[in-house]
């Protein structure tokens, strides 16, 4: 049995050479906002769910973007409602969100 049920990882990568990237839209607060909400939602610890920093992950152009693993399902997120819609439906209802797939 996995550690966590539901493994979340941010690009946070920051290019040096001025080409888009994730943290150009704001990825760290967001990333912080998410991380908040699984533990204010108890949803965070062994046999649940695990919010990680990530460095880039080579969709620069796609982004900003998270990842759930087991499943790999990449998603592209624009503002805290995007999150709260993918915690609400993939992390808690066990249903992808289609819009925000890529």
């Amino acid at each position: 049995m996995a550690y966590y049920s539901y493994h979340i990882f941010f690009c946070l990568n920051q290019r040096e050479d001025g080409a888009q990237c994730c943290s150009d839209f704001g990825a760290e607060s967001i990333f912080n906002y998410m991380k908040q909400k699984i533990k204010s939602m108890n949803l965070r610890g062994q046999g649940k769910v695990r919010v990680n920093r990530g460095g880039c992950f080579d969709r620069c152009r796609e982004g900003p973007l998270l990842v759930i693993y087991p499943e790999a399902v990449w998603y592209r997120y624009v503002d805290e409602s995007d999150i709260d819609e993918i915690i609400n439906e993939h992390i808690v209802g066990n249903r992808i969100v289609e819009r925000l797939l890529i």
